[in-house]
């Protein structure tokens, strides 16, 4: 018996630290961010599974390129299951701004997936739902690490080394974490491209210095979040933001928002993801001096912003 409304959710994530770094061996952070999430309904259609999202509606089959990877992780979903000719209603509502290094698409594909399963009341344990999504996020970006569907499907921080398994670790951080969105679209491409051409120049010595100096400041970043010291998080978060600036792969806009969240009592900010243009983040010891960063954020240009308490269990 199929369950006729049945949902799927996601959150968004959030790099804390070891952007960049983590390309060349260094260790990064990422966390469950909650403030953003994905809600898929899905319900019995008549001839065709049609789609309803804020990019699309209409048949799924006709959906433009750019949606690709929601393509396939309908259809993987699907096939999986045997179902490939049963007709849905999906609808989708996403709060997570894509192209900003919250794992949109990442989030987007767990929760069809979860959705459909929960459609035809199956099972779907967790290694399950990562081998699923592993296939639309190779659609969506080549040679994906990973990272990004683990940490919108589960509930704990990240530490990650490339080729090395993704290390869950416990959050026991009393802080509160804000973002804040530049509105303009991060080049993730072309800074990590920028990073590789410095290597190649009188700078290299310099430039790997700055790398192994990025990753141990995220190993120390996950002894602070475990052991409760968010003044000395903070530091480390400004400090990867000097070195990140460093590298090139900030922007003025970036360093314009790190700016203001400090002067408005941030114990900590720097940019996130990709940079030269995404998302910002800053740490605070309490709500209300969120609630004052946040304002500050907007007053010097953030389009959008969010906030969320580290110490909290996540629930999908």
């Amino acid at each position: 018996m199929e369950n006729t409304n049945a949902k799927g959710l996601s959150h968004g994530k959030i790099i804390l630290m070891g952007e960049h770094a983590v390309v060349y061996g260094e260790p990064s952070i990422a966390l469950p961010f909650p403030a953003v999430e994905v809600a898929v309904t899905i319900a019995p259609a008549e001839d065709a599974t049609i789609i309803d999202c804020s990019y699309y509606s209409g048949i799924a089959a006709e959906m433009p390129e750019i949606l690709q990877s929601l393509q396939t992780a309908i259809n993987t979903a699907l096939k999986s299951l045997n179902k490939e000719n049963t007709p849905l209603a999906i609808q989708i509502s996403s709060t997570i701004p894509p192209e900003r290094g919250m794992g949109s698409s990442a989030a987007v594909s767990v929760a069809v997936t979860r959705a459909i399963y929960n459609y035809f009341n199956e099972e779907l344990d967790y290694d399950r739902l990562l081998e699923l999504v592993d296939v639309s996020e190779k659609v969506a970006h080549g040679n994906p690490s990973g990272l990004d569907a683990v940490t919108t499907s589960g509930d704990s921080p990240v530490f990650f080394r490339k080729g090395h398994p993704f290390v869950p670790f416990d959050l026991r951080l009393d802080g509160y974490l804000i973002v804040g969105d530049t509105g303009i679209t991060g080049q993730t491409k072309a800074a990590v491209g920028s990073i590789a051409a410095r290597l190649k120049t009188e700078k290299k010595v310099q430039t790997e210095k700055e790398i192994r100096l990025l990753g141990d400041l995220a190993e120390q970043a996950k002894q602070y979040l475990e052991t409760n010291q968010p003044e000395r998080l903070g530091t480390v978060m400004s400090q990867a933001h000097n070195l990140l600036a460093e590298l090139g792969v900030s922007s003025d806009e970036l360093n314009h928002l790190v700016g203001a969240a400090k002067q408005a009592g941030a114990l900590g900010a720097k940019l996130t993801g990709g940079g030269r243009g995404g998302c910002m983040i800053a740490l605070a010891a309490s709500e209300q001096e969120a609630q004052t960063i946040s304002q500050a954020l907007q007053d010097a240009g953030a389009v959008k912003t969010w906030i969320t308490y580290l110490n909290q269990a996540v629930t999908v």
